[in-house]
Parts: structure tokens; sequence; C-alpha cells
């Protein structure tokens, strides 16, 4: 038998979740062949198979909770459908009474299967008590149901395994009309959805979040961008955008201002001496955050090109997990949706995060006469426990100065 085991998930990432299977036990498959999709709270992966033959055995099921190296089934040599792994088990011993002492299970360093877990703590087993039917003496969900039935007194008296507090349980949804209620399609929240959900509100509930507010005339970084844009394009393979001039002007930014580029760690704050900075990029299954890496050292157009790369990366949904972490400052473009004003919310645990918005033009006094410019709101929601006021709006006035002048960046002033 072929193992099929979760793979590593990466830093700081302990649980998945299994999406769905694209196999089913007696299924043939081949070597490499996608067999079933993880997902973690900051990507989707593929688990593919990791050799030949017949999938004898599915461990794990769709919606259940695995952790690096978990067991997730087995694969049989052959190519010729086969019936699962648990249909050829030995029957169950004879019920022994109530009373009669359990035998204690063989020792064993193979850890529980996750199904075979998480029933134990359900029925208040001790899994160490169980006689595992699975290769190399693992417990399975079907050995820890077995023992349950053959001695419910001793798995009563067994203590259930400590349960980590979990958050209060979410306000009861409204009654709804039965005619309405007809028309509702109710479906489960992806484990992507949910961490954004659980991290968006655990930062509005840490952080003393406020937002500070500017607006900035674009129209001299519109006109370079114009000037140079098909030169750009042409000599460096990538478009000029926007976003490239923003990420240069927070760099700069937060070099003056390090406190908006810091974070908290229990009673002390760090201070990032270098700036990762995190792009929010809209894709089908929610948003992510990607992070252009050390940016305050790169060039425009290394600024551009990894933005491309990584929102493409994004919408394939092929960004790995170290495209994901470390970042230090985050900005969020809203405007391409066509949001002219918003308050972000902070991407714990960083300090800062910088909303842009859709380039709208209205008219603005300059030089005591009336203008029509092209002009856009910039908002900044800063953590108030590392951040003063001073220091936030003094940062926003940088970046908006920086963008109103882009021949400053040049200059790095």
């Amino acid at each position: 038998m072929t193992e099929i085991r979760v793979p590593t998930l990466g830093e700081s990432v302990t649980e998945a979740t299994i999406g769905r299977w694209f196999k089913k036990a007696g299924d043939v498959v081949r070597a490499d062949e996608t067999l079933a999709e993880l997902e973690t709270d900051k990507v989707t992966l593929e688990v593919n198979a990791p050799a030949a033959g017949v999938l004898a055995e599915i461990v794990a099921k769709e919606g259940e909770t695995v952790t690096p190296g978990a067991l997730l089934g087995q694969i049989m040599p052959g190519g010729a459908a086969a019936a699962p792994a648990s249909a050829a088990k030995p029957a169950p011993a004879p019920v022994a009474p109530v009373a009669a002492p359990v035998a204690a299970a063989q020792a064993t360093t193979m850890p529980p299967s996750p199904a075979a877990a998480k029933i134990a703590v359900e029925r208040g087993v001790d899994v160490s008590q169980v006689a595992g039917s699975g290769k190399r003496g693992q417990a399975l969900k079907s050995d820890v149901i077995d023992f349950a039935a053959r001695a419910p007194a001793t798995a009563q008296a067994v203590a259930p395994a400590p349960v980590v507090e979990a958050p209060p349980p979410p306000l009861p949804r409204a009654p709804v009309p039965q005619e309405d209620a007809a028309r509702e399609e109710r479906v489960k929240m992806t484990r992507l959805r949910q961490t954004i959900a659980r991290r968006l509100k655990e930062a509005q509930s840490v952080a003393a979040m406020l937002t500070t507010f500017n607006e900035v005339d674009m129209s001299a970084l519109i006109a370079q961008r114009n000037k140079y844009k098909e030169l750009f394009e042409k000599k460096h393979g990538v478009k000029l955008g926007f976003m490239g001039y923003f990420v240069r002007a927070c760099c700069q930014a937060l070099e003056e201002i390090p406190a908006v580029n810091a974070e908290i760690d229990g009673t002390d704050i760090i201070y990032k001496r270098f700036c990762h900075i995190g792009v929010a990029v809209g894709t089908e299954k929610g948003l992510v955050v990607p992070v252009v890496r050390d940016a305050d050292r790169m060039s425009l157009a290394e600024i551009e090109k990894s933005i491309a790369a990584l929102g493409k990366k994004a919408r394939e949904g092929a960004l790995d997990i170290s495209d994901l972490q470390g970042g230090t400052f985050t900005i969020s473009n809203g405007g391409v949706y066509g949001s002219l004003m918003s308050t972000p919310i902070l991407n714990a645990p960083q300090s800062g995060i910088l909303g842009m918005h859709k380039i709208q033009e209205r008219p603005v006094a300059v030089e005591g006469k009336i203008e029509i410019r092209p002009m856009m709101y910039l908002a900044l929601s800063y953590d108030h426990r590392i951040v003063d006021g001073k220091e936030a709006v003094t940062f926003l006035v940088r970046v908006k100065e920086t963008l109103e002048d882009p021949g400053r960046l040049a200059l790095a002033l």
C-alpha cells in the first residue's frame, strides 16, 4: 500500500480542510494525478497521487480538518478496480460483556487518523487504548466506533480531551417567511472566506483602528504616465500602471514614519527596517494579499513586474504560501471597482493600510481659480496603539506630495 498524506502547508499554516475528492475508493489512479483539493486559510492546494494503482481507501472525508502529514488515503498496487480496503477488513471480534476488561492496544508510533481522533473526542474514548487496524497499527474511525460499542462503560469513564475555548456562537438568524426560504440558496463558506471574515473581525476587535483621509491631484502623475507608458512597456515588457507609483511613494513615507511599518508583539513594538508591501487582489474565491518583497529596494519597473506576476498567479489560483506571508504594509485599490471613498480594515498584525479610490474629475481651487482636476481620495487606516495622529497625517501628506510631484521619486525626496 502507498499512503497519501497531507503535504507541508507552509510556515504558520497548521491545518487544512478537505475541499473535495476528485476520485472515489476503487478508482484507478495515475501517478501525479490530482486526487483531492485542500483549502487552507491562505490558498487552495492540490494533492497528487504518489504512485499509480487503485485508490483503496479514503480516510479523510470532504469537509474534515487535517494537519500536515495526516493520512488522507491509501493506494493499492495494480490497475484493476478493487473494493475499498475497508471492505476487506476482518469481521470485528465478538462483542464482549460490558464488564469484561478491554485489551490494551498494541504500542504504535502512528497517530490516529483525523476521523478517528474526531470520533474519539466526541465519544470520550482514550484513543491510546484502541487497537488500530490501519497500516503500522494506525487507529481508524471504524476501530474507535467498534471500541466504543464493545466497552461503553470504559469509553464513558475516559475524560474527554480538553476543548479549546471557542468564540461565542453567532447570533441566531432571524426567522424567514416560508415563501422566501424556498427561494434562498445556502452555500457553505470556503475556508478562505471563513478566515477572511475571522481575521477582519479580529483586527477590529484588537486594534485601536482609526482612519484619516486626504486627496491627491493626479494631473502630474497621469501626464507622466501617458508620456512614457509606451516607451516603458517596450523597454521593460510590462505596462506602466499607477500601483507602482503608489508602492514607491509608500516606501519613501514608511522610511520617514517607521511606526506605520511596525507591529505590536506583547508589550514590545517591532519596527521593520524593510518594506514588504502587500497588494490586495480580488479573486473569485475571495480577497488575497500577495506581497512584493523588499519593494523599497526595487525600481519602478521591478515593482510593476512583481505586481503583474503576483496578480496573474492570484487570478489563476496558483499563489504559494510564501507569496502571502511577511507583509509589513498593505495597499488596497477599491478604485478599480468604482469606489469613491472607503475605510479599509487593517491586515493584522500590520499597523497601516492605504486605500486607493476612483480617479474622478472634480472642481478644485488652484491659485485662487476653479479648475477641473482628476482627483483621488486616499484613506489611511492605522493602529492608534502604535501610530499617533500626527504620524498618520504626516505619512499621508508625504504620499500625497510624492504623487502630485512624481519627480520626487527619482530624487528620493
